[in-house]
C-alpha cells in the first residue's frame, strides 16, 4: 500500500534526521489480560468526551481504537470540531481534554486555566503534521513556490493561474489563463493559524493581515475541516490550498515544492519535514511544551510548513473519574508504540527528545 510505504520512510527519515529510537513498541509492561507489545497501556475505565483539531482526527482515531481494543470497559469520543471549537469546549468545561493545532494564545491561557483547579492548562505536542500547498491546474503538474508567490495568491493580489509571479517560480510549466480559487478553511483552525504565521514570518511584504485561527483575507473560497478543503480542491479546477499531510496523501492530491530559508525549492517527504522539526524550540515552562517553529529555517533540504498538533489538558484539577482514562489514552498516544501507530496515517513522529518530555507531562497529570 502506497501509506504503508510512505510510514515506513517517514520512520527512517525521521531516525536518520532526529535520532529516534526504533519504530517499535515500547518497554511498559502489558496491561492485564493482554499479550505482547500492543498491549502496553495503563487501562481504565469509564467515558472521556474531547473535540478539536480536525488535523489530528485520524490520529486520534487510531490511538482511540488501539486503547479501546486494549482496555475493555472505555468509551471515549473525539469530535474534530476545529481548534477554535476545541478550545473554547475545553474553557466551557464540556471537553475532558482538546486537540489544538496552535498552543493556547496569552488571551486563552487564564480561561483554560481556570478550569484546572490547582493546576494550569498544558500544551502538549502529539503529533508533527506536516502542512501541505495542494493545487488542481490542468495541466500543470509538479509546482513549486516561493512564499512571497503564495502570500500573494491566497492575499488575493494574484488572480491567474498564468500570472507573473507564477510563471517565475514556474518557468517550466504550462499555465493556463484559468482563474485561481484559494480556498481557505471556512472554520477556525490552528492549521490556518500555523498557515498564516508562516506566511507572516516569510513574506510580510507581500501578507500583512498576521495570523489568526480565523480566515481574514478577502477573497478565496471557504471549506469546513479538513476533510472539506481536501474534497474541495480535489474535485474543482484551478483551486489551491493549505491542509495537514495526511490528507493531501489520503486524497491523492498534487503537493507543491515550498522555497525555504535557504533559497531551495523543497518536497514535502518526512525527511524534509524532519529537518524543520529539529529546529524547534521550547516556549513554556516545565510540563507546558509549546514549541517555536522557524519557518524561516535555513537548513538544507528542509521543508518549512510543519505544525505540532497539541493536546490541551489539565496539570491538575481533573476529576476523579476521568484522570485515570485521560492519563491512560494520553499516556499511549505519548509512548513510543502510540507515535508508531502515525507512521502509516501520513503524519510524523515526535522526535524521541520531544516525546520523552511528553511521555512525562503526561504521567504528571493529577
Amino acid at each position: 500500500m502506497k501509506l504503508q510505504r510512505h510510514g515506513a520512510i517517514v520512520c527512517l527519515a525521521l531516525t536518520a534526521v532526529l535520532g529516534l529510537s526504533a519504530c517499535g513498541s515500547d518497554n511498559n509492561e502489558p496491561a492485564a489480560g493482554a499479550t505482547g507489545s500492543a498491549a502496553a497501556a495503563d487501562c481504565a475505565t469509564g467515558t472521556l468526551n474531547a473535540q478539536g483539531s480536525s488535523a489530528q482526527k485520524n490520529a486520534m482515531a487510531e490511538w482511540i481504537k488501539a486503547y479501546q481494543q486494549k482496555c475493555s470497559g472505555t468509551t471515549i469520543n473525539y469530535e474534530p470540531s476545529g481548534s477554535g471549537a476545541g478550545i473554547q469546549a475545553f474553557i466551557a468545561g464540556t471537553a475532558d481534554f482538546a486537540g489544538s493545532d496552535s498552543a493556547l494564545k496569552p488571551e486563552e491561557q487564564p480561561q483554560a486555566d481556570a478550569k484546572c483547579a490547582g493546576g494550569q492548562a498544558l500544551n502538549l505536542p502529539m503529533v508533527i503534521g506536516p502542512v501541505a500547498v495542494v493545487y488542481n491546474v490542468s495541466g500543470a503538474d509538479n509546482l513549486q513556490f516561493s512564499p512571497a508567490t503564495l502570500a500573494k495568491i491566497f492575499a488575493g493580489k494574484v488572480t491567474k493561474w498564468d500570472d507573473a509571479a507564477i510563471k517565475a517560480d514556474n518557468p517550466d510549466a504550462k499555465l493556463p489563463s484559468t482563474a485561481i480559487q484559494a480556498v481557505h478553511r471556512s472554520d477556525e483552525s490552528g492549521t490556518t493559524d500555523n498557515f498564516t504565521k508562516y506566511l507572516s514570518k516569510t513574506a510580510e511584504a507581500d501578507w500583512t493581515l498576521g495570523n489568526s485561527k480565523a480566515w481574514k483575507a478577502p477573497g478565496g473560497v471557504g471549506a469546513a475541516k479538513s476533510d472539506g478543503v481536501a474534497s474541495k480542491v480535489k474535485s474543482t479546477d484551478g483551486t489551491i490550498s493549505y491542509v495537514e499531510w495526511s490528507y493531501a496523501e489520503n486524497s491523492g492530491l498534487k503537493m507543491a515544492k515550498v522555497k525555504n530559508g535557504a533559497g531551495e525549492f523543497v518536497e514535502l517527504t518526512g525527511d524534509s519535514a524532519g529537518k524543520t522539526i529539529a529546529g524547534a524550540k521550547f516556549e513554556g515552562q516545565g510540563n507546558d511544551l509549546k514549541m517555536s517553529i522557524d519557518y524561516n529555517t535555513k537548513e538544507a533540504g528542509a521543508y518549512p510548513i510543519v505544525l505540532a498538533t497539541y493536546e490541551i489538558v489539565c496539570s491538575k484539577g481533573l476529576a476523579a473519574d476521568k484522570l485515570p482514562l485521560v492519563k491512560g489514552l494520553l499516556g499511549h498516544a505519548a509512548s513510543a508504540e502510540g507515535q508508531q501507530e502515525l507512521v502509516e496515517l501520513g503524519y510524523a513522529p515526535l522526535p524521541e527528545t520531544v516525546r520523552t518530555k511528553v511521555e512525562a507531562a503526561v504521567k504528571s497529570l493529577s
